[in-house]
């Protein structure tokens, strides 16, 4: 889906979040819970990447649980590798924000190609995931130049063992995209993480 530079963010929360592993233990799983999620464009009003809608529930989304979605998004260039994306990480410490550093590219990190990254979680020569598929939606670069959308969906959120640091808290992360030296699209989220 090309919102890509929600799907930057999206990649980046997906960084943090499958690399912490998917936990298929027998043992008793935690529920964590994400509350609070909103968004915004970041980037300047000439970026040809943005994200128009993005809406998600319920609130407090749970891990594991199920997650009904709906976003659209365009892009007036196409969006083909390399793609630098620089993600910030940030947690509220006693009122102030604290950058994350990056650790084992996770945190605030820089990746110097998002279309690698999604070579990584989907394979390339392997079908895009549903919903994904059944809307032609794309998964992988290059990204068209056009208007994307994604339908009301629901997902499920499989659980995961997360960071010791990734837990119980306020977190805000920027994503940014570029190429060639230029911003192709930037975006904020914001969300709180608590873990029981």
């Amino acid at each position: 889906m090309v919102l890509l530079s929600a799907l930057s963010i999206t990649i980046g929360l997906l960084a943090v979040l499958t690399e912490a592993r998917f936990c298929s233990s027998t043992l008793r799983k935690k529920v964590t819970k994400i509350q609070g999620f909103d968004w915004k464009n970041c980037g300047g009003p000439d970026v040809p990447a943005v994200l128009k809608s993005l809406t998600v529930s319920p609130d407090p989304i749970a891990i594991p649980g199920a997650l009904t979605a709906t976003a659209s998004g365009s892009t007036s260039v196409e969006l083909s590798a390399p793609l630098p994306l620089n993600i910030t990480l940030e947690k509220k410490v006693a009122g102030f924000w604290v950058k994350v550093p990056c650790v084992e590219e996770l945190g605030s990190c820089h990746y110097r190609d998002a279309c690698d990254v999604l070579n990584q979680l989907i394979p390339p020569g392997q079908d895009c995931p549903e919903p994904l598929h059944t809307y032609g939606l794309p998964c992988r670069c290059p990204f068209k130049d056009g208007s994307y959308s994604l339908p009301q969906t629901q997902f499920y959120l499989p659980h995961m063992d997360l960071p010791h640091w990734l837990t119980n808290g306020d977190y805000r992360v920027q994503g940014v995209l570029g190429k060639d030296g230029k911003e192709l699209g930037c975006l904020k989220i914001f969300l709180s993480v608590h873990s029981a």
